[in-house]
């Protein structure tokens, strides 16, 4: 009996769960097709409800042994529809209602079938994508060529080539897992595209500290570089000095990110090493954001989404995973923290890649953690002396945040290796 009341249960909550999703996505369009004339409508709430309740049902149906009943029930839902929204489509040229009922015939299906919660999820995103239309709308006007490109040679890099390596261990030593050093790379691109994106909605309008965050989610030394070129000039207009301190500040949260996809067993010893200077940054970039005036400033460096730097970056990243492999057996533990160190004062991504792709007897956390905060000390050093050359004594504010945070991060790293 308690068997047979499972049964019932699971299949009343596959069933339920294709109403509700016919109830949101149906709120969604009866609201925006409110202001339509009585008997114009093809479909509102309570069609759509019972869309999706014949989609649960067929799928339930299908899932039961009874295939073609299920795909009967779901072909003449089909057809309705088709006959009902071709003259709208004629007439309107908006086939919007027409698709989101047909999403929800195929949502009702896959929550009868089994996926009740993916079906949920589904519906929830599909009444998310419906009700921002105005705002989607807006946002694909401002594209340009440019961001059309950008976003294709993003979905190159992110679809187009994962799904087809393989994910296992080859090349020298086995240093080379062909998927996860793809991985890394839409990973470390997925910043700068994200970036990108935001800085052509936002960065305009807000100026250079907007700039700042953004840009320093995937290169505070260039956004250093620019600001810091800047301030040195005439068109300093005062802001830059804590866009400067903002950026870094960025880069403390952005190399924790990494460090937790894809290092995550040196996590907790990281952040021990990494938290005083990221408060101290974050610290001194909100005092001279409070300093600075509410000015627009320079766009952060241009659309990084650029496959021949991206595949040089892989193969950076290969080149060190080989090398960090024969280190590991030449040296031990004390030569791949000395690599480490060393290849991220190149780059500080890379060093988080190959000290991810170490096996766990390589290296200790504690150790690999001062390592890669080592890394990050030289690169503060490197931002400390570009923004010196470039704004001099103007300069003086942002290279007095920089070298707090640097002082900080360098007592840190300093306890940690006594405490080895």
């Amino acid at each position: 009996m308690t068997a047979e009341l499972g049964g019932w249960t699971d299949e009343a909550l596959r069933v339920a769960a294709a109403l509700a999703a016919g109830v949101l996505i149906g709120i969604e369009r009866g609201w925006r097709l409110r202001t339509r004339r009585a008997g114009t409508r093809v479909a509102g709430v309570r069609t759509f409800t019972m869309l999706g309740l014949a989609g649960g049902m067929a799928g339930l149906l299908g899932a039961k042994g009874q295939p073609i009943v299920g795909a009967s029930i779901a072909i003449g839902a089909v057809a309705i529809l088709v006959l009902a929204y071709s003259k709208s489509l004629k007439e309107r040229h908006d086939a919007t209602s027409a698709v989101a009922a047909l999403v929800t015939l195929a949502i009702g299906f896959l929550a009868g079938s089994g996926s009740a919660g993916l079906a949920i999820a589904a519906a929830a995103v599909t009444v998310l994508v419906l009700a921002l239309r105005a705002e989607l709308h807006g946002f694909v006007s401002k594209l340009d060529e440019r961001d059309v490109k950008a976003l294709a040679r993003f979905g190159v890099i992110a679809l187009g080539v994962l799904p087809f390596l393989p994910d296992q261990p080859m090349g020298p030593y086995g240093a080379w897992n062909p998927a996860k050093l793809w991985w890394v790379v839409v990973l470390v691109t997925g910043f700068s595209f994200a970036g990108y994106v935001a800085n052509r909605m936002f960065g305009a309008r807000h100026g250079t500290i907007a700039t700042a965050l953004i840009g320093g989610a995937y290169s505070s030394t260039a956004v250093t570089q620019s600001l810091a070129q800047r301030l040195g000039s005439k068109d300093a207009a005062g802001a830059e000095p804590a866009g400067i301190a903002l950026a870094s500040a960025v880069m403390y949260l952005r190399v924790i990110v990494l460090v937790a996809v894809l290092a995550t067993r040196i996590l907790v010893p990281f952040i021990i090493v990494i938290l005083p200077p990221l408060l101290v940054a974050w610290a001194a970039g909100w005092w001279l954001y409070r300093k600075a005036p509410k000015v627009e400033g320079p766009s952060p460096p241009g659309n990084p989404i650029a496959l021949l730097p991206a595949l040089g970056f892989l193969l950076f990243v290969a080149l060190a995973a080989v090398a960090a492999r024969w280190a590991e057996g030449r040296f031990g533990e004390q030569g791949i923290a000395l690599l480490l160190l060393i290849m991220g004062s190149m780059d500080v991504d890379a060093a988080i890649v190959t000290a991810g792709g170490l096996p766990v007897s390589a290296i200790t956390p504690d150790l690999a953690a001062l390592a890669l905060g080592g890394t990050i000390l030289a690169n503060m050093a490197v931002k400390l002396g570009v923004t010196l050359a470039y704004a001099r004594k103007a300069g003086t504010a942002a290279a007095l945040a920089l070298g707090a945070s640097m002082v900080t991060l360098a007592g840190s790293l300093l306890i940690g290796w006594l405490t080895l």
